[in-house]
């Protein structure tokens, strides 16, 4: 974010928007979790704490009216008495605060790589590109780190993490769907576009389960799933495999297992994936419907910020041999709803 005077090196402001833009089309293709949260923009020269709110109509039966329990709006049923205003609900709020935190990187370059290379802009585009790629498997990876440390769990087998030792069911699915049902949860149907735009456009209503490539195999063994090859009509989503009835699964590599941490990776009968040769690694599927977390999304020209300085003679750099380029972003992100996301701990077969 900038500000004030120029922040971007040697780049001029347009040249430096223009190369957000990359920077921010390269990096939302690999991003599959932000989307899907509530977006909260960041407020500029502002605190540094960020405040995510919830609104709700009291007097639910559970619902939204203390720190959570199932979503129950209110319904009136009790008719009008003709002449009299009925006593009417009051809309309330429950705030959750999240301090921001800036993150970034740089790379470097030579007066040698300058002077021996014919098109020195065009790889100094494709080196934003790579940076663009890094911030968003870094936002990404902070994201998921916030999200899997929710507590409504579910385990393919077993009541803990030490027991799982088996893979992804059709019937885990089914305990997980219900759960968010009965909580009334609603699912998802729109999602903030890949696009360096601050937008959102209309999916196909499900619930979204997030997975580890390692997990793809037995999803795909499921009875009744259905690729996305053979969706009848609506569009894919990045990373999206297939779904599963009222389950959408979108499959990254950023979704990493808890190595080790099953029983024994051949107890169940079938070899599991384990990362030392004992215990199984246990991969967390993170289930979510609507409105379980809010985010500072990595869209619009203020949510990066990209630097190039070119080698320059100075009293650091006498010979004026060496140029960086540098991107730094500000994040944040919270579990608003733990009842709209479950963790679901599962075991990958081998």
């Amino acid at each position: 974010m900038a500000y004030g005077g120029n922040t971007y090196g040697d780049l001029t402001p347009r040249q430096a928007g223009y190369s957000v833009v990359a920077f921010l089309t390269r990096a939302l293709a690999m991003m599959v979790i932000e989307k899907f949260g509530t977006p909260k923009q960041l407020p500029k020269n502002q605190t540094k704490t960020v405040k995510m709110r919830r609104y709700f109509l009291q007097g639910g039966t559970g619902g939204y009216s203390g720190n959570a329990g199932a979503y129950n709006l209110p319904i009136s049923i009790t008719p009008l008495t003709e002449g009299e205003t009925p006593t009417g609900r009051k809309m309330a709020y429950k705030d959750y605060s999240v301090d921001i935190a800036q993150y970034g990187d740089w790379t470097g370059f030579t007066d040698f790589f300058m002077d021996t290379h014919e098109d020195v802009p065009a790889v100094v585009t494709e080196f934003v590109d790579i940076l663009g790629e890094q911030a968003a498997l870094t936002k990404e990876t902070l994201t998921y780190n916030v999200l899997k440390a929710g507590t409504n769990v579910f385990y393919a087998n077993g009541s803990a993490r030490a027991d799982v030792n088996t893979p992804i069911t059709k019937a885990m699915i089914r305990r997980v769907s219900r759960s968010l049902k009965v909580q009334n949860a609603m699912k998802i149907s729109s999602a903030i576009t890949s696009t360096p735009n601050f937008n959102t456009q209309p999916i196909e209503a499900a619930y979204i389960a997030l997975v580890h490539p390692n997990c793809e195999n037995d999803i795909r063994e499921i009875d009744g799933f259905i690729s996305v090859a053979n969706y009848a009509q609506g569009k894919a989503m990045e990373g999206e495999i297939g779904r599963v009835e009222d389950v959408r699964f979108i499959s990254s590599t950023v979704f990493t297992a808890f190595e080790n941490a099953g029983a024994a990776f051949n107890g169940s009968g079938v070899d599991m994936l384990s990362t030392a040769g004992t215990n199984a690694d246990v991969y967390p599927i993170l289930f979510l419907a609507k409105e379980a977390f809010s985010v500072i999304p990595l869209r619009g020209a203020e949510s990066a910020e990209i630097g190039v300085v070119y080698p320059k003679k100075t009293e650091t750099d006498p010979l004026g041999q060496r140029g960086v380029i540098s991107w730094k972003m500000y994040h944040a992100a919270i579990i608003t709803n733990d009842f709209n996301i479950v963790r679901g701990e599962v075991a990958a077969t081998a």
